[in-house]
């Protein structure tokens, strides 16, 4: 991989994660009564909107880092940020790091990974 195309996978990286990590502090945030209530606080919530232009952005970052490597190559090391939304949910929200979650994540690496493989022949 090139340093061009690593620096799109770090932007996909780190755009896809804290979209995540947004998406789930405006659901925190959101205050209203009822669904209704809770889907007009969450569009009032500016960190909904900055998750939303992050991903539009991340959208285009995304075809251009797949147009610069193999459509598996892509995916594989796009896995990633799988583990990086659950330790920025364990750093902001406190939330848990299960023995199953981690078997869980590792299961889906060695998939990636076992795929990845497979395509580099």
């Amino acid at each position: 991989m090139t340093a061009y195309s690593l620096m799109f996978l770090a932007i996909v990286l780190i755009g896809t994660t804290a979209g995540q990590l947004l998406f789930k502090a405006a659901s925190v945030r959101a205050d209203g009564s009822g669904v209704a209530g809770h889907w007009r606080s969450l569009m009032t919530d500016g960190f909904i909107w900055i998750a939303i232009v992050i991903y539009i952005v991340e959208f285009f970052v995304w075809m251009a880092f797949l147009s610069l490597v193999p459509l598996w190559q892509g995916v594989m090391v796009a896995c990633a940020d799988i583990v990086l939304v659950m330790i920025g949910g364990r750093i902001f929200f406190a939330e848990e790091i299960t023995a199953s979650r981690v078997l869980a994540i590792s299961l889906i690496a060695a998939g990636v990974l076992l795929v990845g493989l497979g395509g580099s022949a």
